[in-house]
């Protein structure tokens, strides 16, 4: 009896074994000992093989350095470990390409970023000689802190399936991008440029490099790291597993109205090409604020938008139309749109509390490097977080730029010396609409999403 149940033990763990081993088939990239398998684009950064490591070697006034592999990759899963000097910088590039006709055969695509600085953007996703950032971690603190500076290895992870790029820091998530432009290319390991004033000879070095494709791909499940979704009006699994939905759809008005009507304005606003347009109007505004069918307390609205030149709009949250406004607009806190540069309305109101972003009226926001804002006519990302505990939170372009508490002390002394200090109980509801506003100008809106946050 005892034989036999020794053997049963032995078949269950048999059968573990196997099956874990099924779940966890790799194929390496790297032998150890040589670089078959790959080839060197870009610069002339060194790379070497020693101690079963890919060492990459900085070296002075030469551009960023790849090593590729001479095999493309579309859906995938890959992991690397990696150890970076303290200072340098770095990166893993995916489904990056390089052609004649594109800069003169320059790399670019995806990058999983190396990042070994205070900044802190370690794992998110850049894209390489093309768009810039796509997902600055900043909105995600916990995956901020995955990588372990000062010489350690760290393991990086991505996943790209379809159009679900996601990435991993030392089994920490980090980023969730969705996005389509590039669907295959080679992985590459970088070693950045370095002036021709900088000393050369810093070193990252890789090792245990592998691969999963087609069946023994094993993906994780969804997560709640936050997603920067680039289609156009597109809810991906990890979207929905959050608890967002679309605020609108693509197509219609369905789930709004026009501010103190009960049926959409017959001007101004149109749906062109699955994007919503505020077409400029004759000075008239009256009653042309829309807003949600809705109402919201605690949540999160993701959004980006689009200005011309000297636009103002805005997109408005605890919307209260008890507050008519003598019918002119709706009113409620306000995430401002501007056109910061041509718009007179900048330099009103207070330290620059009616610009860009800004709590309009009441708090000036925190304006990001130039780099990272959009020129007139580039879609812009919005974001704003309204927490059980009324911590509020405007986001633009994957930075805070203003926080603030409803109904703190500062809050009504704010609200008391600003044009909304006629209305008693502004921006304190338990609930309210989302609006977007028309002031007359063209200014365009798509990819809107919100979830309630449960307390």
């Amino acid at each position: 009896m005892i034989q036999k149940f020794i053997n049963g033990c032995l078949l269950v763990c048999a059968l573990t074994f196997t099956a874990n081993a099924q779940k966890e088939k790799w194929t390496s990239l790297f032998d150890g000992k040589t670089l078959k398998g790959w080839k060197q684009l870009g610069g002339q950064a060194k790379y070497e093989v020693k101690n079963g490591e890919i060492v990459g070697t900085t070296v002075s006034g030469t551009p960023n350095s790849f090593l590729c592999t001479e095999k493309d990759y579309g859906d995938f899963v890959f992991e690397v470990e990696l150890n970076v000097a303290e200072g340098m910088n770095s990166g893993i590039q995916f489904r990056s390409l390089s052609k004649p006709d594109y800069q003169n055969g320059r790399v670019h695509g995806y990058q999983m970023e190396v990042d070994p600085s205070d900044r802190a953007w370690s794992g998110g996703i850049y894209d390489e000689g093309r768009r810039d950032w796509l997902y600055i971690p900043n909105i995600n603190p916990a995956g901020q802190k995955a990588f372990k500076r000062g010489g350690q290895w760290n393991k990086y992870r991505v996943e790209a399936i379809g159009n679900v790029i996601r990435t991993w820091i030392n089994d920490i998530p980090v980023a969730c991008l969705i996005d389509d432009v590039t669907d295959k290319g080679f992985i590459a390991l970088q070693v950045h440029s370095i002036g021709k004033d900088q000393a050369p000879g810093q070193q990252i070095r890789w090792r245990n490099i592998r691969i999963q494709t087609g069946a023994d791909m094993r993906p994780h499940a969804a997560d709640n790291t936050p997603v920067v979704n680039l289609m156009l009006n597109n809810l991906s699994e990890q979207e929905k597993s959050q608890g967002f939905k679309l605020l609108f759809n693509g197509k219609d008005f369905t789930g709004w109205r026009g501010v103190h009507q009960d049926k959409m304005p017959t001007i101004h606003w149109k749906v062109i090409d699955g994007t919503i347009n505020v077409s400029p109007s004759d000075g008239s505004e009256t009653g042309n604020d829309i807003v949600t069918t809705e109402q919201y307390g605690a949540f999160e609205l993701t959004f980006e938008f689009k200005l011309t030149d000297g636009a103002n709009a805005g997109v408005k949250y605890f919307v209260n139309e008890d507050f008519d406004s003598n019918g002119k607009s709706g009113v409620g806190l306000e995430f401002q749109v501007l056109d910061d540069e041509k718009h007179p309305d900048a330099k009103m109101g207070a330290v620059g509390n009616r610009t860009l972003g800004s709590l309009y009226d009441l708090i000036p926001s925190y304006k990001p490097d130039k780099r990272f804002q959009r020129k007139i006519g580039d879609w812009n990302q919005g974001r704003v977080i309204v927490y059980p505990n009324n911590i509020v939170q405007h986001w633009l372009n994957g930075f805070k730029v203003v926080e603030y508490e409803r109904g703190s002390n500062i809050f009504k002394a704010l609200v008391a010396r600003s044009k909304y200090a006629k209305y008693d109980g502004f921006g304190m509801g338990k609930t309210g609409n989302i609006l977007l506003q028309d002031h007359g100008d063209n200014v365009s809106f798509r990819n809107l999403k919100i979830r309630t946050i449960e307390k």
